[in-house]
């Protein structure tokens, strides 16, 4: 019954940010109709999105977070947003990993989304500096002992989004060497590239991109256009790019012709 209620709330929050995201502000009486709960559960969602730094509480109400290059929403907040989207580009992305090989997974919730695909991989090793990733790979060893992949955990300070960053997680990347590397982005554009607004979170991801024989960024539609305080990767880094039917045109065009590969989830290629 708990599990069934926290999954309701998760679904109403994520109701709520996307109506947010696409019309700037939410009003309580709608949300109460919309939703068919009572005006003091809808409070209580507003409450819990505001404390994430989600959405901002005004009277009556939530209204869009003042986004800027160095606004970093935290794990738990972008967790709600564009799931299926994520779920669609963590199938194809996993599909890229091969039994057996080394990945590192960066931090971020649809890299987190791939993670999640990856645990029945035959005699994987995972290498993150994602705190719910590692989470993820131990609790798959709980589950199923030997057969889940082997965790490999950076090491560094946390950052708002859950990533481990800095210094000792620069020194102890840069001494591997990995497979693959799957890496997700805040934002990206055609110019400034993949970016986040955690200077030392752009640092450690440089590390990442260093340390990889091939890389594959994942990134939704929504990232499109976005940009973070500091960029760590160029386009042109990409062996491949997965994200979803969402992705515009234009930006598609752009993709195609600055990255190994564009890998659009649920379409053919």
């Amino acid at each position: 019954m708990a599990e069934q209620a926290a999954q309701l709330a998760h679904q109403r929050r994520a109701f709520i940010l996307e109506a947010v995201r696409r019309d700037g502000s939410v009003r309580v009486a709608d949300l109460v109709g919309q939703l068919g709960v009572s005006d003091m559960t809808v409070r209580r969602d507003l409450d819990t999105l505001a404390r994430s730094g989600a959405v901002e509480k005004v009277h009556g109400g939530a209204v869009a977070t003042a986004v800027t290059s160095g606004h970093e929403p935290g794990f738990d907040a972008k967790s709600d947003l564009e799931g299926a989207a994520k779920a669609a580009i963590a199938a194809t992305a996993a599909a890229l990993v091969e039994p057996g090989s080394v990945v590192a997974v960066s931090g971020g919730t649809t890299a987190h989304a791939v993670a999640a695909r990856l645990l029945g991989v035959p005699r994987l090793t995972i290498v993150t500096n994602s705190l719910p990733v590692a989470d993820l790979v131990r609790a798959a060893g709980r589950d199923v002992g030997a057969a889940a992949p082997t965790l490999l955990l950076t090491g560094g300070c946390p950052t708002p989004s859950a990533a481990l960053v800095g210094p000792l997680a620069d020194l102890v990347i840069g001494s591997l060497h990995v497979d693959l590397l799957v890496l997700g982005a805040h934002g990206v554009t055609e110019e400034a590239g993949l970016t986040t607004p955690n200077l030392t979170e752009a640092q450690t991801n440089r590390a990442l991109v260093a340390s990889a024989r091939r890389i594959a960024v994942v990134a939704d539609h929504s990232k499109w256009g976005v940009v973070g305080l500091s960029g760590f990767a160029a386009l042109q880094q990409a062996d491949w790019f997965v994200t979803d039917a969402g992705m515009p045109a234009a930006a598609r065009t752009v993709l195609a012709e600055a990255v190994g590969e564009l890998l659009v989830a649920g379409e053919e290629h």
